[in-house]
């Protein structure tokens, strides 16, 4: 097996060809990204965080085969923040838990199975937007000496909340509550995604972009656990309609907050980035993207079946594989994405149509 560098490089070397220096709406160049959110952004919180024997799977190969080395990330390579990062012409962000390591182009907050809200049981420790939160003004105060150096930091910063709330959603679907009863978690998430993105906002935020949820019906851990013998419970892309529709839900109330927000924050850029629907562009287009069209369902990594997934033997686990070319696969292990598909999500988004409205540019 090649080196550890030589993956290194061979990884930034898949990287878009793109910018030497991303910028604001406003033409303000970007000096540092901040990022709070879950395992869709997560570069290595969790596996800091986590006690010996916890979470061991994301430590290891096959987690990072891609990138040569496992980093913490949920793939098997980079994220999608990753892919922003080197656009806007900054480093890749390290983990907020990380010790003896550079902050000066930004922060990553974020830390797998994090909740926008915090647990209800307190027994039951996730890393809650709030959590997450409060490291960030811990954070900014520690490293700047007033509230006005702080918030000139931030105005030319770009700052990420989210995507979070899909593990608030995720707990309640695979604790057995049905959709309808998750339903009504919907408008608490919404609000504490966007009393956070408040707090933000106050603290000088001038550019700020809140994901919505992805079309989580297409994902290979819900098309197994929720698998129905009706063939019209599957839409034509053989997603589950009634997962999608609740994300769906979700979605239009988070879009409807962000607007809000936007009027009561006439001064800062405020974009909704749409997961769901870029998503969706990827399964439509994934021949033509390089990815196995029979494969656009099935993780690359797991213990077999019809989509490759198993909540028993998780990837990484005795008893399962990964797949000879994860880029040739959308899923990595039944939840989260490959380095490929992170990739043509991030063209999608911050590149194409699906930031709304589009507040970032990017020279060659």
């Amino acid at each position: 097996m090649a080196s550890s560098a030589a993956f290194f490089l061979l990884a930034v070397a898949a990287l878009h060809v793109c910018c030497c220096r991303g910028q604001g709406r406003d033409g303000g160049a970007v000096a540092a990204i901040y990022s709070l959110g879950d395992s869709i952004t997560d570069t290595g919180n969790l596996a800091k965080e986590a006690p010996p024997g916890a979470f061991e799977t994301i430590k290891h190969l096959p987690y990072g085969v891609t990138f040569g080395r496992p980093t913490g990330r949920c793939s098997d390579g980079l994220l999608m923040i990753d892919f922003l990062a080197h656009d806007m012409g900054l480093p890749f962000l390290n983990p907020y838990l990380a010790k003896n390591t550079s902050f000066d182009h930004g922060v990553n907050f974020a830390v797998a199975g994090a909740t926008a809200m915090d647990p209800a049981d307190q027994s039951n420790r996730t890393f809650s937007l709030k959590l997450q939160l409060r490291w960030f003004k811990d954070f900014m105060k520690s490293t700047f000496d007033t509230d006005e150096e702080i918030r000139k930091r931030l105005q030319s910063s770009l700052v990420l909340v989210g995507e979070i709330g899909g593990n608030d959603y995720n707990y309640a679907l695979f604790g057995n509550k049905s959709v309808s009863e998750v339903e009504k978690l919907i408008p608490a998430v919404v609000q504490t995604i966007i009393d956070a993105t408040k707090e933000v906002l106050d603290m000088g935020a001038s550019r700020v972009i809140v994901p919505g949820n992805f079309p989580i019906g297409c994902f290979p851990s819900y098309l197994t656990a929720m698998a129905s013998p009706e063939q019209s419970a599957y839409d034509s892309a053989g997603c589950l309609k009634d997962l999608n529709l609740f994300a769906a839900k979700h979605n239009a109330q988070l879009q409807r907050a962000v607007a809000g927000l936007r009027s009561s924050y006439p001064d800062a850029a405020i974009a909704y980035a749409d997961y769901f629907n870029s998503f969706l562009s990827l399964l439509k287009g994934a021949p033509a993207l390089g990815f196995d069209e029979n494969s656009t369902h099935t993780a690359c990594c797991g213990a077999g079946g019809r989509y490759n997934y198993d909540e028993r033997r998780m990837c990484g686990v005795e008893g399962t594989a990964a797949c000879a070319d994860p880029s040739a696969y959308v899923s990595w292990d039944g939840i989260h994405m490959t380095q490929a598909a992170y990739k043509e999500m991030s063209r999608l988004i911050y590149h194409g149509r699906y930031l709304q409205p589009q507040i970032l540019s990017f020279q060659e």
